[in-house]
């Protein structure tokens, strides 16, 4: 009798187009996951338009930090100022070289034109909502009634950072989306410290920006199965599970910050009299939304790519 090691054994399943030894496993779920996310950034889209346009509260929140950006304009405005001027140039030449040089690379061709399609479907469906969502109703708030949700400048950078984020491979992701989520957070910040936009302008950008990469990333996942292998976190130094908790520490403190400025406010004990409380908790929900989205971002990729099924040399 033949030793067993000697019978020829079963071809192994995997994906179509994904090469030998890469055929690991994939999360679970992953398009339920995708389209949840998806139909979620929708839901609090709307849910962000309602309660900051549409009720009193909500245009009190958003109006009262921005005013109170003048407190802080001095200096820091300087700073913001010279970002804002310097970023449609600087987006789009940083995800334009990215871009190139992994498609010419690395020949994701495919790739490269559902990431760029998707991020001027982001941007066109910014400038769309600008006009056809109804200007803010007089709720007992002074405030200019123009409609200024969502933000054109937050959305040009969170989407061109979102479109470096797909292009690159797996183990990359994790570092590439603290970076780029924290070039969207500061450009939607330096907004609203300039008067350009409210929070909710920010926050509205940052949720556009997500219903139109999310289902682009499925794309790309199923579309490029061959690159879209991974060993895991902390294989590689891009891959470190550091990336994923600055941000998420950034998030918990920055929802500290807007629960003491809101909630002293409301409870009367003497923040009231404040002229940067409600600054700090516009400022606060910019940083929460951001990072929040990219976390989120982080390990749904990270989910969703295959793992290798064998070490790699």
């Amino acid at each position: 009798m033949q030793p067993a090691s000697e019978y020829p054994q079963p071809p192994s399943r995997r994906a179509p187009g994904t090469p030998a030894g890469d055929a690991g496993r994939q999360g679970r779920g992953t398009g339920f996951l995708f389209l949840l996310a998806t139909l979620v950034s929708m839901a609090a889209l709307a849910g962000t338009y309602y309660f900051f346009v549409r009720t009193t509260t909500g245009q009190f929140i958003d109006e009262s930090a921005l005013v109170e950006a003048v407190e802080i304009h001095g200096t820091a405005g300087k700073a913001a100022n010279k970002l804002l001027d310097s970023l449609p140039a600087l987006s789009l030449l940083i995800s334009t070289v990215v871009v190139l040089i992994v498609t010419v690379l690395k020949r994701r061709w495919t790739a490269a034109g559902i990431a760029v399609a998707a991020c001027i479907g982001a941007n066109m469906a910014t400038q769309l909502l600008k006009v056809i969502v109804p200007d803010r109703p007089y709720r007992g708030v002074e405030t200019l009634e123009l409609n200024s949700l969502p933000s054109g400048h937050t959305t040009l950078a969170a989407s061109a950072a979102a479109a470096v984020f797909l292009m690159v491979s797996p183990r990359w992701r994790p570092l590439a989306g603290f970076l780029g989520g924290s070039f969207a957070v500061a450009t939607g910040v330096s907004t609203l410290i300039n008067q350009w936009h409210r929070p909710a302008d920010v926050v509205a950008a940052f949720l556009v920006v997500a219903v139109f990469m999310l289902p682009a990333g499925w794309l790309i996942i199923r579309k490029g199965p061959r690159w879209n292998v991974w060993d895991g976190y902390g294989q590689h130094w891009a891959s470190a599970r550091l990336w994923l908790a600055l941000p998420l520490l950034a998030g918990l403190a920055a929802a500290a910050v807007a629960a003491f400025s809101l909630l002293g406010v409301a409870a009367g004990t003497g923040l009231e009299g404040s002229t940067t409380y409600y600054f700090w908790a516009g400022t606060a929900l910019i940083v929460i939304a951001g990072y929040l989205a990219t976390v989120t971002g982080v390990w749904l990729f990270g989910h969703a790519a295959r793992r290798r099924s064998t070490p790699r040399r």
